[in-house]
């Protein structure tokens, strides 16, 4: 009797504890309110995804030092359903909850941006890619096969994000509907049921919106009765046109930009800080609520990375996901962060001074790492799938990696060589014999074929995906060969298809053996640490592939630049032996890698 009197006191206790944490954030005409006061949101956005679990509280750390007192937050869906109805959000690197009462336990709050579209430079906006298996799928709008697995995405966060409500005591203050959604359809339909969704599923605080300020974005895009997030806001007359076309409800900056993105090819993207110190100021000065669209951009690890198409083309994301952001990609301060620092630091009380700037993530150099062939990925092809033309990797269930095709020449065995289409870059062998490479984003999909003695040739195209596009009209971006393969217009037949989606299991058990010269070789070296510390792989000595560092999926590399060195987090070394696994498309010769303390 004694221990169930003890229990109940407990239970009560902890009880009030969380009534007394409750908190009320609501619209005041168009100002926010957090327990009836009006408040300025002070925004800086980061991605849990894109930040080992180890580093979160420090980045956290280091946007309060800033001067934010929010933290904005995609949630990508395919980072949690990691196959079709089966989620994660336990695993450290996914355990969402623990990120968002570690903001709480710092004393920020948060806007959470859950989708089921997020853009954010993520493969396929977020979405995953299982729903491309539908071949006339329709997204972003009520089609029911596209509906069903976001109803059922959305139940799943919302059991996660419930009790994290300020009204439960939690740290969100708002959740965002859709992202963008001006700038790709018009279906306000669609954006009222998810609303109606996340309210089914118990989410009680207030919604916002957030589009590009023009007339057809925010017509598109908005929905009455939620906040106006406006990406970005900068002038006094996006503001007013918002307010006009949205009456009595707040408008705020959801995406101040400090810096932007870069693709494989282009130079860094880099932004003034005195363009972004002036947006900053005009903001404060009115007292408007603004996020930084990053405070802290981190990086696309593993396959995460997307895309964009400009025109006709094809830009694939790098793999640093820097973004030019006041605290780097190493999770260091930059000129610009203490720029703005020392701007929000103007606007604060005497009495409310910020926390001094945390120590940084120790780094170190790494003396060079002494590569050696190790296994081919010929060695290492699983079981063929026969199919009578090409599929996209979606049509035999895989998500990333690479896929390999292969068909032995009858009729036409020389010539010109039509791929419709490599998505996204392909290495051709013909009888073992590397003839070329096709390259989506160079534009190329064709290239010709040697006449050989053989009479039966056996043609080979391994292709790589290298992100699906995450926004505009052509979000849908089938990988590998996406319709045909012809010669000479003879449409090839009878294929034999290996789908290697390289997951960590697989590179965990290749097959040693030595790889010859074809390229598709794996190298591998090994190296003693007598501490654990960050550092940055430069990859210049390769060409084109992928990194794992003691089983992790560093990311992409691509000697096209202009990023050359890949990020390496301390966290995921060992004191002791460290091993390094090195997939290089279209080099046979091994090199040695050296470790940085810094990007460049």
């Amino acid at each position: 009797m004694r221990g169930i009197i003890l229990s109940t006191l407990l239970l009560l206790a902890a009880s009030f504890a969380g009534a007394a944490d409750r908190h009320t954030f609501s619209f005041g005409g168009d100002q926010f309110l957090l327990d009836g006061k009006p408040f300025q949101l002070i925004g800086g956005e980061m991605h849990y995804a894109r930040i080992p679990a180890e580093y979160w509280r420090h980045r956290i750390r280091m946007a309060k030092a800033m001067g934010c007192n929010t933290v904005a937050v995609y949630v990508f869906w395919s980072f949690h359903e990691r196959s079709e109805g089966v989620f994660d959000f336990t695993s450290p690197e996914r355990d969402l909850a623990r990120f968002l009462r570690m903001a709480q336990e710092e004393g920020m709050w948060v806007l959470l941006r859950p989708g089921p579209y997020s853009c954010g430079e993520w493969d396929f906006g977020g979405l995953p890619s299982y729903l491309l298996r539908h071949p006339d799928l329709k997204i972003r709008c009520l089609d029911p096969r596209y509906m069903a697995p976001v109803e059922r995405y959305i139940r799943a966060l919302a059991q996660v994000a419930k009790p994290l409500q300020v009204t439960e005591g939690g740290p969100i203050l708002m959740v965002q509907i859709e992202n963008e959604y001006g700038s790709y359809g018009n279906d306000r339909a669609y954006l009222e049921r998810l609303r109606q969704l996340w309210k089914q599923a118990g989410i009680t605080v207030p919604f916002y919106t957030s589009d590009g300020a023009t007339v057809p974005m925010l017509e598109a895009g908005m929905l009455p009765g939620a906040a106006v997030g406006l990406d970005p806001g900068a002038t006094t007359e996006q503001f007013e046109l918002a307010r006009k076309m949205n009456p009595g409800v707040p408008v705020f900056s959801s995406e101040s930009y400090p810096g932007w993105l870069t693709h494989w090819g282009e130079p860094w993207a880099r932004r003034d800080a005195g363009k972004l110190i002036r947006e900053l100021r005009f903001l404060l000065d009115k007292r408007l609520s603004f996020s930084l669209y990053m405070a802290h951009g981190g990086t696309n690890f593993g396959f995460s990375a997307g895309a964009n198409a400009y025109g006709h083309g094809y830009s694939a994301d790098v793999t640093s996901y820097d973004l030019d952001a006041p605290i780097n990609e190493q999770g260091r301060p930059t000129a610009k962060y203490h720029a703005v620092r020392s701007l929000l630091k103007n606007y604060r009380a005497a009495n409310d001074p910020l926390p001094e700037v945390p120590a940084p993530i120790p780094a170190a150099a790494i003396p060079p790492i002494a590569m050696e062939p190790y296994a081919s990925i010929w060695e290492n092809l699983p079981e063929p799938i026969a199919s009578v033309q090409p599929r996209p990797m979606e049509g035999y269930g895989q998500d990333y990696g690479l896929i390999a095709y292969q068909t032995t020449l009858l009729g036409q065995k020389s010539g010109t060589l039509l791929v419709t289409e490599v998505h996204d870059f392909a290495t051709v062998f013909l009888d073992g014999r590397y003839i070329g490479k096709l390259d989506r984003v160079a534009g190329t999909h064709t290239l010709t074929l040697p006449a050989v003695e053989n009479p039966k040739p056996v043609l080979t195209i391994l292709v790589e995906a290298m992100g699906r596009i995450n926004y505009s009209q052509t979000m849908i971006d089938r990988k590998g060969i996406t319709e045909r393969v012809s010669l000479n217009g003879m449409t090839l037949m009878n294929w034999r298809v290996y789908p290697l989606p390289l997951k960590e299991e697989f590179i965990a058990k290749l097959r040693a053996g030595k790889p010859g010269d074809r390229p598709g070789i794996f190298f591998r070296g090994t190296f003693t640490l007598a501490e654990p510390a960050d550092t940055f792989l430069d990859m210049m000595p390769y060409q084109k592939g992928i990194v794992w560092v003691n089983g992790r999926n560093l990311g992409r590399y691509w000697n096209l630049g202009p990023q050359r060195r890949l990020y390496c987090p301390g966290a995921w070394l060992r004191k002791g032996k460290n091993e390094i696994v090195v997939l290089d498309l279209l080099q046979s010769e091994a090199c040695d890698i050296a470790g940085f303390p810094v990007l460049e």
